[in-house]
């Protein structure tokens, strides 16, 4: 039954994906206990355990990957609610970038190329990119091949190494084409990862949102309200919560919305990600 640790800590599930999860969720937990609004964290190796255990009132919030946040929805007939959210989470692209000399110049030149993405789960590096290839005539797995880099599966690309180790493979010569995060496309020319002026954007995605704070039916609201309003109460410019808010990529929380899922939802449905389940889940 959902909720059943509320009269105790409000009980935080998150994703074990870096060891710094463990440092940035010990610094959340002493911010909220200053508050006298204690909080404890359980962390999973995979994001579809702590989905069953979020449905299940293991633990009453769970800080979700955006697949994680639809495939909650899908188990829980859409009755979850997104409480809060990062200002890093909103109105994301994946650029579909290939090499400056090549003649590709359009998503419809892609047919019969290698499209190197992420891991299978990743939302930014391999699903939203895909279904946006597809939506263009292009249908993955049949016109063209896609060149799978499945570093950490069950992390939902949250990691980033399958995305780098796409890029690679761009710059090798070893895929015609590669997805990347916006802002990861940047990151990979200044490390060095893909060399300035070596590649060009063929297309864009939509803009999608990111990860955000799920909450299941049964959680009392007045409890869950309190934790997000500390939580969107803190301040980047507080020294006792800064280096953890930096190490967590956001400057300000802000509150959840679910506008910016819909081209996820579209590539799981497209899919069958999780079956036939998505296939008839949300618009």
């Amino acid at each position: 039954m959902a909720g059943k640790t509320s009269r105790g800590a409000l009980r935080i599930g998150a994703v074990a994906y870096d060891p710094k999860v463990v440092t940035i969720w010990e610094g959340f937990k002493e911010h909220f206990a200053a508050r006298r609004t204690p909080i404890d964290y359980v962390l999973y190796s995979t994001y579809d355990a702590q989905v069953d255990a979020n449905l299940s009132g293991e633990v009453d919030v769970a800080w979700n990957s955006p697949l994680a946040w639809v495939k909650s929805q899908i188990q829980s007939g859409g009755a979850c609610r997104a409480i809060a959210m990062r200002d890093s989470d909103r109105d994301l692209t994946t650029k579909i970038i290939v090499r400056s000399g090549s003649d590709l110049n359009s998503l419809a030149d892609l047919k019969g190329k290698r499209i190197a993405v992420g891991a299978t789960d990743s939302p930014q590096a391999t699903l939203i990119p895909l279904e946006t290839i597809a939506e263009a005539g292009v249908e993955p797995g049949r016109d063209c091949r896609v060149v799978y880099h499945n570093v950490m599966v069950g992390k939902h690309g949250d990691h980033v190494g399958g995305e780098r180790d796409a890029a690679r493979a761009l710059a090798e010569g070893r895929a015609d084409a590669a997805c990347v995060l916006d802002g990861n496309y940047t990151a990979f020319i200044n490390e060095g990862t893909l060399d300035p002026g070596t590649t060009k954007v063929l297309a864009s995605t939509p803009a999608f949102d990111h990860c955000n704070f799920t909450v299941p039916a049964g959680v009392p609201m007045e409890r869950v309200q309190e934790f997000a309003e500390i939580l969107l109460a803190m301040k980047f410019e507080d020294p006792a919560v800064r280096s953890f808010m930096e190490m967590e990529g956001l400057k300000k929380w802000l509150p959840g919305r679910t506008s910016g899922y819909g081209p996820l939802e579209r590539a799981v449905r497209r899919f069958q990600y999780y079956g036939e389940a998505a296939s008839s889940a949300g618009n």
